[in-house]
């Protein structure tokens, strides 16, 4: 085997094979992801059969898609966890300017669809950018913090880590899509957290966000998204429009009840009553089919999947692995919160996919590209600390 040294980095020199670590891998933390995946490819299919009627093995098919992206990130992680995480601390800056740069290219190139322009089309697939933004900014996070002592305590480090975030949070703000630029906030929130960042410092923070709501509430907010928030109050003030997909969601989970109305059984997908059943609306779908009961199981493996996460990063033997596994696990509680939120009515409707079930390629071989990036610091954490 080949002997390989990978340099310095934040005062770490690392030494070993190419193959170490192997016994280390955390098979605990695929196993929650992959048994999501294939919970996701059944509801896929079960939300799928009102508007699909070709072959199941054909690659028109979203299950078949879905596989095949399942497939690519499998082998993205597997491929991210043979390499030291600190090679891509190293270039943390460079994806953070292709970030920015295809964020920007959007606005000229991208493809809109549902009122935003997200996703660039490039024929069979659709990529979203934002997804990679976000594995960007964590890993810019973590470089930041790492080569300033790992402390956000002092005041100027934590508006220069907001700096880094502001930008990729406000170009995908822009497109647009609230729920994927809160999702950018929570990331930072969590990383400058166990960074240490001085309680009163984000008071404060809080009081200016607080403070100029209005404004951009008046003056940034598009009219949809305003709309969204009021049905989200009230959904019968526009049932057949704005209000119209919170009442399905609702009407679906709620006649789910205890154990669910069965596999390929629930009138309100079957139906198409609920839209986007496969995306946005899947939770609900799982509701509907499978009761409180099937949406506790999927819980579990989530709650499996976050533990693994806490557990790389107090495993990191290095600041820059530690926050780099905290941004991660935000990156994943984040959107499973918010998606699960707009479908029981307690955020505004937006198109966040959830975690490894939803249908969606950019999202899932981001997503395992982040379990990969965990896999390499559980797989070297021994090689830092002794070091």
């Amino acid at each position: 085997m080949t002997s390989v040294r990978y340099g310095e980095f934040g005062g770490a020199r690392v030494r070993g094979s190419f193959w170490r670590g192997w016994d280390r891998f955390d098979f605990v933390m695929v196993t929650a992801a992959l048994l999501l995946v294939g919970a996701g490819l059944a509801l896929i299919h079960s939300g799928s059969r009102p508007w699909y009627d070709g072959p199941l093995t054909s690659l028109s098919s979203p299950v078949v898609k879905q596989a095949l992206f399942a497939a690519v990130g499998i082998a993205v992680m597997l491929g991210v966890s043979r390499v030291d995480y600190h090679r891509f601390l190293h270039y943390a800056w460079v994806f953070y300017g292709l970030a920015i740069v295809t964020l920007l290219a959007l606005f000229a190139l991208g493809s809109t669809a549902y009122g935003s322009t997200r996703w660039f089309d490039l024929g069979p697939v659709q990529v979203q950018p934002s997804e990679f933004a976000k594995l960007a900014a964590i890993l810019c996070l973590a470089r930041f913090f790492s080569e300033h002592g790992g402390d956000a305590r002092d005041l100027r480090s934590l508006l220069l880590s907001m700096g880094i975030v502001a930008p990729l949070a406000g170009l995908v703000f822009l497109q647009p899509d609230l729920g994927t630029s809160v999702v950018f906030g929570g990331i930072w929130l969590g990383i400058v957290v166990i960074a240490g960042a001085n309680r009163s410092h984000l008071l404060v923070l809080a009081a200016i966000f607080v403070a100029i709501l209005p404004f951009a509430w008046t003056f940034a907010i598009a009219d949809y998204q305003v709309e969204r928030v009021a049905v989200l109050v009230d959904p019968n003030e526009d049932p057949l429009d704005s209000g119209y997909n919170v009442l399905q969601s609702q009407i679906a989970l709620g006649s789910g009840q205890l154990f669910g109305k069965g596999y390929m059984q629930g009138d309100q997908t079957q139906l198409e009553y609920l839209k986007v059943a496969t995306k946005d609306f899947i939770f609900s779908l799982l509701g509907e089919e499978f009761g409180f009961v099937g949406a506790m199981v999927v819980f579990g493996l989530y709650i499996v999947l976050l533990m693994r996460g806490v557990r790389a990063a107090q495993l990191a033997g290095d600041t820059a692995g530690q926050l780099v596994a905290v941004g991660i696990t935000m990156l994943i509680l984040m959107q499973t919160f918010i998606n699960v939120a707009v479908n029981v009515s307690l955020f505004p409707v937006t198109g966040i996919p959830l975690p490894f079930v939803s249908q969606g390629g950019s999202s899932l071989v981001s997503l395992f590209a982040s379990l990969g990036l965990l896999q390499s610091i559980v797989m070297r954490h021994r090689s830092y600390r002794q070091t």
